[in-house]
């Protein structure tokens, strides 16, 4: 079974990608197996730039093909905004709670309705070279939040063609369709090359 570490320590982005990936024969470790794992400053202008950096970082620490990704929620009106700083978008003690509440008051001078879309870039670096890929969902936010699935802005989150916010669709339904289903499918034809 080959190894891949992910580097991350959300136990949601984990849980997404261990599902997205279960039908393989990867063993897929992250930062949460570790005591010593690295902080990995998100400095990248782009998504890429900062999955690139997380990668990179993971396998100079472990020395294990690794995966870095970066995702996020782009407001159109808002020029794009949270985009690479959706984490901390309320600020460096941020949570989701705090960033949903800055971005449903940032929208609110706008009218209906906010379109936006979830992006997501994943790295994997094997300690030669990059390979990378991109995965997005459309859809529109909303101004209050919806369900209790999922994390960060699925509570705000409907995607075209749904009724339900990414947070009240289940954990299955919601992979199927998700950004990071897409890029990481994408990234998956690198990870079986001996």
């Amino acid at each position: 079974m080959k190894q891949i570490l992910l580097a991350t320590t959300n136990k949601g982005k984990l849980k997404d990608v261990k599902e997205i990936l279960k039908d393989t024969d990867l063993e897929i470790l992250s930062f949460l197996d570790f005591n010593d794992s690295p902080d990995v400053e998100e400095t990248g202008k782009t998504f890429l730039e900062n999955a690139e950096l997380k990668a990179k970082a993971a396998f100079e620490k472990y020395t294990i093909p690794s995966i870095g990704d970066d995702s996020g929620l782009e407001a159109f009106q808002l020029n794009g905004e949270p985009g690479i700083y959706s984490a901390r978008y309320a600020g460096e003690n941020s949570n989701d709670s705090k960033n949903n509440v800055k971005l449903i008051s940032k929208l609110e001078k706008f009218p209906e309705p906010h379109h936006g879309r979830f992006v997501c870039a994943a790295a994997y670096f094997d300690g030669k070279e990059v390979k990378s890929a991109f995965g997005e969902v459309r859809g529109n936010i909303i101004k209050s939040p919806r369900g209790h699935n999922g994390f960060g802005y699925d509570p705000l989150f409907i995607p075209d063609g749904y009724d339900n916010t990414m947070a009240e669709l289940s954990h299955t339904e919601k992979n199927k369709i998700s950004h990071r289903l897409k890029a990481f499918k994408e990234l998956s034809k690198y990870l079986f090359k001996e």
